[in-house]
């Protein structure tokens, strides 16, 4: 099939599920009537390679070229090659989900060939002892292919890994003469088979433009490659590159040597420049026309940003359209134990964003002054489950990761009640602040329309670096937060920081306390630790004497410009807490060593924590955002009670009462009532249901009571036994 645009994800992102990039600028190119086909190379290279053909090729290869005194165990690997081969369709094919009676084999443990990274499966007995065939099935063809990985590495292609192909590279890369180098050499095996795809899509699609999307410096080797060979050997197509990678890294971009390999680089929302770039290679637009788009004018490198452009809205930029990727090809791996990231390869995800860019946009560690966060703009929840209704009928898929900065409280509850209203069944979980805004009936709302997880950044757990942070909460708040959301059932991963400036050794113990608590209060699930890097658009990076740190240079490179390597004179020695701190979390999140002292995680003297031992047990023991507006919404979310009268006699006295059960998923819960409260609160139920048009505040739930001829609406409302009915779906939103 011939298109005008080709999109292309070059390896490698994600096995499980399809980067959404492309996915993105194909639904936006649907409304403008420009044809376009798209295709994840990672995926197409991984299934060529790790397929009995591909292992047979890959292993006569070696054979070939084998490396002097190659590895204990790579001469292992290689002893077995025939076991490798002879299982590998079965391996990828179960991982695909086709064939799950695989998983009994599989973890019979004498079926597939084993090298070292089998290893630490003894040490990770203790984490999988709970996990179910599948589960554990998944975690040992996971590990049987990073022994093959570990083989390609050092026998074949130096670079290779699953999601992050020559990270080395393109991380940080100020200078371009490292890579520019490796681009000049003979093509690796890996950069073989990827240009002989790339060549099939080519001869078919024929396309007038390629554009690559660079989320990851792990992609951007491989995009130039393509643009490479597609500049040699399609000397008509243009070569456009966009993505993460280039809105953070290259926005200075000066090196001419860079368009070589790509005709332009755009940045932030790929919709108006990609629309742009085909008018201006139609020859109906010029280059001056061009939107946000760096390219080659006289030997030097030129940005264009036509400002007269406007970018599309949200609501105009159209569904995501999965179509001409192999949908059924990717293959769910568990390489880690952490649960949230396991989410990151395990699973089919179709990916949506509630809103574009952040609604708080403060934390001075991030890029608050680019537009991918700077400007914040939602998309009504009517619209998002509209989106999510073709997505499903397109691609059998109902498990949607929202990939928002921060999803907003407000539009999270408005899309929770549109997809109940709808009757959607489907699992969603998306990244938030831990706003106070989450409170336990909002918490409730959200498991019942299907969220099953969510994920924050708590970075620093301690007061004063929050605030420097400007993050806009505190530890008891997201110690209440968590708590609401594991106890509606949603599981809570927690996003951590070590190293912020000025952050001390205490402060660093006293935040692994607050977590240790947190963790054995139940109240968080996941968690990991990163270390702070400064970046070039963020507050701190743009002043970083008001965070008394100093950049070590203030030379900006003509490449890739964004991690800063800075001093902090007045902090930590931060690196060194690293490995303790990652230990510790890998033990909490398995219920192990919550009792022991902190200094049992280091190797080195640190400070005793000065947080209280049940700090976190006490900030629970009392709501602190429980308090209800009267512009509260209240929601009824279950079926209409069961409503019987009956009369209740004591010493002597008899009056009417009225009995409602109620019958939910997990059983039957009854309230009684007297009789004419109980009337009017069956009749009330049936206004508030979620299936009516209106909706009510509190303020009118009160007055119509009031209006009933009742007083002490307060009494009645926030006392037993009407304020147990969230546990049925009376909610205060």
């Amino acid at each position: 099939m011939s298109a005008t645009v080709f999109l292309l994800t070059p390896p490698f992102t994600q096995l499980n599920t399809p980067y959404p990039a492309t996915a993105y600028l194909k639904g936006f190119l649907n409304t403008k009537n420009i044809s376009s086909f798209q295709a994840d190379l990672g995926i197409e290279v991984t299934l060529a390679l790790f397929s009995r053909s591909g292992l047979q090729d890959l292993f006569d290869h070696i054979g070939r070229h084998l490396p002097e005194n190659p590895s204990e165990n790579i001469s292992r690997i290689i002893a077995l090659q025939d076991e490798y081969i002879t299982t590998i369709d079965d391996v990828i094919g179960f991982l695909q989900g086709h064939n799950p009676t695989m998983a009994h084999r599989i973890c019979k443990r004498d079926f597939l060939p084993e090298a070292s990274r089998f290893a630490q499966l003894e040490d990770l007995d203790w984490a999988f002892g709970s996990m179910g065939t599948q589960d554990k099935a998944k975690h040992l063809s996971t590990m049987y292919l990073e022994d093959l990985s570990d083989l390609i590495r050092e026998c074949v292609d130096e670079h290779f890994g699953f999601s992050r192909y020559a990270e080395r590279l393109g991380r940080s890369a100020n200078s371009f003469d490292e890579l520019y180098a490796e681009l000049q050499k003979e093509y690796t095996y890996i950069d073989h088979l990827l240009i002989r795809l790339l060549q099939q899509h080519m001869d078919n699609v024929q396309p007038k433009l390629v554009a690559i999307s660079v989320p990851f410096p792990g992609n951007l080797y491989t995009s130039l490659r393509c643009g490479q060979w597609i500049r040699k050997n399609y000397a008509d197509v243009k070569v456009a590159m966009g993505g993460g990678f280039a809105n953070t890294e290259l926005r200075s971009l000066s090196d001419a040597r860079v368009f070589e390999f790509y005709d332009f680089i755009t940045l932030d929302d790929g919709e108006a420049p990609i629309e742009n770039l085909i008018h201006h290679i139609e020859g109906t637009k010029s280059k001056e026309e061009l939107k946000r788009t760096f390219t080659l004018v006289d030997g030097a490198v030129t940005y264009f940003n036509n400002k007269s452009c406007s970018d599309y809205k949200q609501a105009q930029v159209g569904t995501p359209d999965y179509s001409d990727f192999l949908l059924e090809g990717y293959i769910n791996a568990i390489e880690v134990v952490n649960p949230m990231h396991r989410m990151w390869s395990d699973g089919r995800w179709n990916k949506l964003t509630m809103a574009h860019g952040c609604y708080w946009g403060k934390c001075t560690f991030c890029d608050i002054s680019l537009d991918y966060i700077r400007l914040y703009e939602p998309v009504a929840a009517s619209l998002l489950c509209d989106r999510m209704e073709q997505l499903i009928a397109q691609t059998g898929q109902n498990g949607f990761h929202f990939v928002d900065e921060a999803a907003p409280p407000a539009l999270m509850r408005a899309l929770a009640l549109e997809i109940i209203k709808r009757k959607l069944v489907v699992s969603w979980w998306t990244n938030i602040r831990f706003e106070k805004s989450f409170t336990r009936d909002l918490c409730l709302l959200l498991k019942r329309s299907g969220c099953i997880a969510v994920s924050g950044g708590l970075e620093v757990a301690s007061d004063r670096l929050l605030e420097l942070i400007q993050k806009g909460i505190t530890v008891a708040q997201v110690a209440q937060v968590n708590k609401n959301f594991t106890e509606a059932g949603i599981m809570v991963h927690a996003y951590l920081m070590y190293g912020f400036p000025t952050q001390t050794a205490q402060e660093t113990i006293d935040s692994l306390e607050m977590i240790r608590q947190m963790f054995a209060a139940g109240i968080l699930q996941s968690a990991f630790w990163h270390l702070f890097t400064m970046t070039a658009h963020s507050p701190v990076g743009l002043e970083p004497a008001k965070f008394n740190v100093k950049k070590e240079t203030e030379a900006i490179g003509s490449f890739a410009n964004n991690d800063i390597v800075h001093v902090d004179e007045s902090g930590a020695e931060h690196e060194a807490f690293s490995y303790g701190l990652k230990k510790s979390l890998l033990n909490y999140m398995h219920g192990i060593g919550l009792e022991e002292p902190l200094q049992k995680w280091f190797d080195f003297k640190v400070p005793k924590t000065k947080i209280a031992p049940d700090h976190i047990t006490q900030v629970l023991t009392h709501d602190l955002y429980s308090s209800s507006k009267p512009t509260s919404k209240i929601v009824w979310l279950g079926r209409s009670p069961v409503v019987e009268h009956f009369t209740k006699s004591k010493k002597g006295s008899q009056w009417e009462m009225t009995s409602l059960v109620f019958q939910d998923k997990k059983g039957t819960h009854s309230i009684s009532v007297n009789k004419e409260q109980g009337d009017w609160l069956a009749e009330m139920l049936g206004k508030l249901s979620v299936s009516n048009a209106k909706t009510y505040t509190l303020q009118e739930v009160m007055d119509s009571y009031h209006a009933s001829g009742f007083e002490d609406f307060e009494l009645f409302w926030d006392n037993k036994p009407v304020n147990t009915l969230h546990k049925v779906g009376l909610l205060k939103l």
